[in-house]
C-alpha cells in the first residue's frame, strides 16, 4: 500500500503496488473473490482490519490505498474505521467515483486512493480535513509513495527512479527492434528489485526486520480481459488470476 504506479503501455494498462507493512501484523490472505453489495471484487484481505490495500471489481476498476495524504500526518489513534475497510466500502458501490463523492471521512485517519474507473485516473485524497480530488492524464504514466514512510526528497527520488526506467527500457526495446512499451514483466522487476540494497528507501524494504514490504500486486487491463498477480515476498508464494469483462 506504500509504492503505487500505473504505465499505460499502448493501451494496455499495468497498476503495481508494494505493501510496506509491520512484520507483526498478521499475514493476509491472497487475493479471492467476495460479494459486496451484489458486485464481484477480487482483493487480498487484511486478516486484522478485514479490509483490503487493493482491489478489483468485476468492471475492471481498480482501487490502490497508500497511507497518509499530501506529507506525514500526526497519529491520533482515536479512528472509527480502517481504510481498508473504506477501500471496500467505495469498490463495492455501483460508481466508486460517485461513492469517493459523498462518503462520510470524518475520523477517519489520512489515505491516497488511485482510482482507475471507465478509463479514467483519479488520485482522491483525505488530510484529515477534506477530501481533495486530481484527475490524472490516462494516457501518461505515475507513481506514488506513502507520505507516512518516504518524505518529499525521497519520492522525488523514487518518481527519478521511475522516469529513469521507463526511459531505458524504452530505449533498450527499440535498440533490440522490438515493440518500445515496458512490460508487466519489466514493471513487476522495477517494483522487486530497484535500488535492492537500499533497505530504507528502496522499492522493497526492510527496516530493521519491524518494517517490510510484504508483497507486490498488479493488474494488467488488455481490453476486456483482466489479469491480478499476487507475490507474496515473505512465504514466496504466487497468485494469479483473470477473467473477462463482458
Amino acid at each position: 500500500m506504500c509504492t503505487v504506479s500505473f504505465v499505460n503501455a499502448n493501451g494496455k494498462i499495468i497498476i503495481t503496488s508494494n505493501r510496506d507493512e509491520k512484520v507483526i501484523r498478521p499475514q493476509a490472505i491472497e487475493p479471492k473473490n467476495y460479494l459486496i453489495n451484489n458486485k464481484k471484487i477480487m482483493f487480498p484481505k487484511d486478516q486484522k482490519s478485514g479490509g483490503t490495500w487493493y482491489a478489483v471489481d468485476e468492471y475492471s476498476n481498480v482501487l490502490v490505498l497508500l497511507n497518509g495524504a499530501e506529507e506525514k500526518h500526526i497519529v491520533t489513534g482515536n479512528y472509527d474505521k480502517s481504510r481498508g475497510l473504506i477501500v471496500l466500502d467505495i469498490i463495492g458501490s455501483s460508481s466508486p467515483f460517485n461513492a469517493w463523492q459523498t462518503i462520510d471521512l470524518d475520523r477517519i485517519e489520512p489515505f491516497t486512493l488511485v482510482l482507475f474507473e471507465n478509463y479514467k485516473l483519479y488520485q482522491l485524497r483525505w488530510n484529515g480535513a477534506e477530501k481533495n480530488v486530481l484527475e490524472l492524464d490516462p494516457n501518461q504514466n505515475h507513481i506514488w509513495s506513502s507520505s507516512t514512510l518516504y518524505p518529499t526528497a525521497i519520492r522525488e527520488k523514487r518518481a527519478h527512479w521511475f522516469t529513469t526506467f521507463l526511459d531505458t527500457t524504452r530505449c533498450a526495446a527499440e535498440l533490440s527492434g522490438a515493440k518500445p512499451e515496458v512490460t508487466q514483466t519489466e514493471l513487476f522487476n522495477f517494483h522487486r528489485y530497484t535500488e535492492e540494497k537500499n533497505e530504507e528507501h528502496g522499492l522493497v524494504i526492510n527496516r530493521g526486520d519491524l518494517m517490510k514490504t510484504l508483497s507486490i500486486t498488479q493488474t494488467v487491463i488488455d481490453k476486456n480481459k483482466v489479469e491480478l498477480f499476487h507475490h507474496d515476498l515473505i512465504n514466496k508464494h504466487d497468485f494469479s488470476n483473470s477473467f473477462i469483462v463482458i
